[in-house]
């Protein structure tokens, strides 16, 4: 997947969770949207280079912001921040079978209601076997170790529980979680920001359900950002 016609400006502030300031190269200021919702401490640092993208239908949409968030500059390495392409992502790589332990299936159906829960992906494979499929996005990374998730999550841990419900009634689910970070070498819960979410996940692998740590490469090329299919990261669950 590539993303272009981004524009390169410099982090300033976030003045609250969806909204970031940032200065243009004629020190204009301005706001864009933040997709992600994580607490990204480690990343949203002053004057850090972010690349934004512009909404041309922001008025249409009544929106307060006219461009979004979408990478930040962490060590010489672009980090995806827009969740908004997560779902995408994962569309793409499941229709091109980038990932092995998904390359049976294909999408039945986006946004399936299951439970209490919607979603992400209703798969199918050749012979109607079913898959409940939800996806995660991870940004963090201390020592090499991915970890997820990096603020309380009741949400996610809500999914995960449709899923080891689903799998208790010998159905097929699973989890992605993207790896969005080029220093990530093994995936782990975050058990000191959220041990709910993190005892769950542990739950959900013992009982069947998949856990797949999948990183992706992010690389900048002049005004665009190319996201390409790497591999399914290590889990350490303890």
């Amino acid at each position: 997947m590539e993303i272009d016609n981004l524009i390169e400006v410099t982090y300033i502030s976030r003045p609250n969770r969806f909204t970031v300031e940032f200065k243009d190269n004629n020190n204009r200021i301005d706001i864009a949207h933040l997709h992600d919702p994580g607490r990204l401490k480690e990343l949203l640092i002053p004057e850090t280079p972010i690349l934004i993208k512009f909404i041309p239908t922001y008025e249409k949409t009544r929106r307060k912001t006219k461009y979004d968030v979408i990478a930040i500059e962490n060590r010489n390495n672009w980090i995806l921040l827009n969740s908004s392409y997560h779902n995408k992502l994962v569309n793409e790589l499941i229709k091109n079978k980038q990932i092995q332990s998904l390359e049976s299936y294909h999408i039945f159906k986006s946004e399936y209601s299951y439970g209490n829960s919607r979603l992400d992906f209703l798969l199918k494979n050749k012979v109607d076997e079913e898959l409940y499929l939800e996806v995660k996005g991870c940004t963090l990374v201390e020592k090499h170790l991915a970890k997820f998730p990096d603020a309380p999550t009741k949400r996610g841990t809500k999914h995960l529980k449709e899923l080891i419900s689903i799998k208790k009634e010998d159905k097929n689910s699973a989890v992605i979680i993207l790896i969005l970070n080029n220093f990530a070498k093994v995936f782990t819960p975050n058990y000191n920001t959220d041990p709910e979410f993190s005892l769950t996940l542990k739950e959900a692998y013992e009982i069947g359900v998949m856990i797949i740590p999948f990183h992706i490469n992010i690389v900048k090329r002049e005004n665009s950002l190319k996201l390409l299919a790497d591999k399914i990261l290590p889990l350490k669950l303890e």
